[in-house]
């Protein structure tokens, strides 16, 4: 078992298209998960994620703030405490829409990291 504080895991910049939106690699293969990611994600206010898709799904839970969130079936506003499932291959973007900060957890399948 391993226990951490987030604040210990680097905090990393996403490149453009992304704005004001920075990462941390909570659990990855090197903590020894060997099946699933999970990531934080702080979204600036009037940052973003970039629109994107991909073939893995995305679980992703809202730790604090508000904003938008893309699917194909148009935005769809979050707050504190929602949940969200992006399936496999659909475009998606996270916005946010308020004046603090947005952060999310989002887990998704292990992948080279």
């Amino acid at each position: 078992m391993k226990l951490f504080h987030h604040t210990s895991v680097e905090v990393e910049e996403v490149p453009e298209p992304a704005v004001g939106v920075r990462v941390r690699w909570l659990i990855t293969g090197e903590t020894g998960a060997p099946t699933f990611a999970m990531r934080m994600f702080e979204v600036e206010p009037g940052g973003s994620t970039p629109r994107h898709a991909h073939p893995w799904e995305h679980e992703v839970f809202i730790l604090s703030g508000r904003g938008t969130v893309l699917g194909e079936d148009g935005e769809r506003p979050f707050k504190p405490g929602d949940v969200t499932f992006v399936p496999p291959d659909e475009e998606h973007q996270f916005r946010n829409t308020g004046d603090e900060l947005v952060r999310f957890l989002c887990l998704i399948p292990l992948q080279d990291k």
